[in-house]
């Protein structure tokens, strides 16, 4: 008896390490699966802010005036028909780009010739948008705004940057330092020319103002991706949560 006493104990112990492995191996999966979606989201983000602006006016070989779907008129595109020539002022008079919107225009794909490409990203609630809009249109009046909203696809789940009050207290109880002062995280903060070095457009940074605040003179963007598994730690019944960042910048020079 007291030896199959000893051996309910031991296999008791051992079903409920056992138990407590299986729990944490299935939260350890869940937010794998959750890095590797957002790693890849960012990655291809990065390339498209990289690649923005190709190719510029200046090097299409043309005798007559270039088709502007043949060329990118400016890096990062803005809402409104007065796209491409009286840009807003990002934290302002824009409503895209902002914290949660992004508009690349850029050539995609310049070996298949099927000309410029304007590549939006948007979170819409919790799901991260992508749609690409091919060709452009000739027009230079277009709404780069409008004529991307209709093609917007999913593209990266859970993003929690901007998520509801509830959702938001939640997070910051449980990751405090991911949320400071409990206030929803930019996906996108734009960095603008001025002197000696690019600041952010709206003025939130610390330091002057920038020089330029448009997004004809963006040069750089961080991009800052929090993601929520769909299920909470098996153990703890907290909210597994990833928080990724990287930075694009605009290879050419020539705007």
């Amino acid at each position: 008896m007291t030896a199959l006493t000893i051996l309910v104990l031991i296999c008791g112990v051992a079903f409920e390490l056992l138990l407590v492995t299986m729990k944490k191996y299935h939260s350890d999966s869940r937010l794998l699966n959750t890095f590797q979606e957002a790693r890849f989201g960012l990655d291809q983000i990065v390339r498209d802010i990289n690649d923005s602006g190709y190719p510029p006016r200046n090097q299409i070989q043309s005798d007559k005036t270039p088709l502007p779907k043949t060329y990118a008129a400016t890096p990062f595109a803005w809402g409104g028909t007065t796209y491409p020539t009286n840009p807003c002022s990002i934290g302002t008079s824009c409503t895209t780009p902002n914290d949660y919107d992004l508009i690349i225009e850029t050539d995609i794909d310049p070996q298949n010739q099927n000309y410029v490409e304007w590549v939006r990203y948007k979170l819409i609630g919790t799901t991260l948008y992508r749609g690409v809009k091919s060709p452009k249109d000739n027009s230079p009046t277009s709404d780069p705004d409008s004529l991307t909203s209709g093609l917007l696809v999913p593209y990266v789940q859970n993003v929690m940057n901007n998520p509801s009050a509830a959702q938001l207290a939640a997070l910051q109880a449980a990751y405090p330092s991911m949320f400071p002062s409990g206030n929803p995280v930019p996906i996108f903060d734009y960095y603008c020319e001025s002197t000696p070095q690019p600041v952010k457009c709206n003025g939130t940074g610390s330091g002057p103002p920038p020089t330029y605040n448009d997004p004809r003179h963006v040069v750089s963007v961080v991009v800052t991706l929090i993601v929520q598994a769909p299920a909470s730690d098996m153990q703890t019944g907290l909210p597994l949560v990833v928080q990724l960042q990287g930075q694009g910048r605009r290879v050419n020079p020539n705007y």
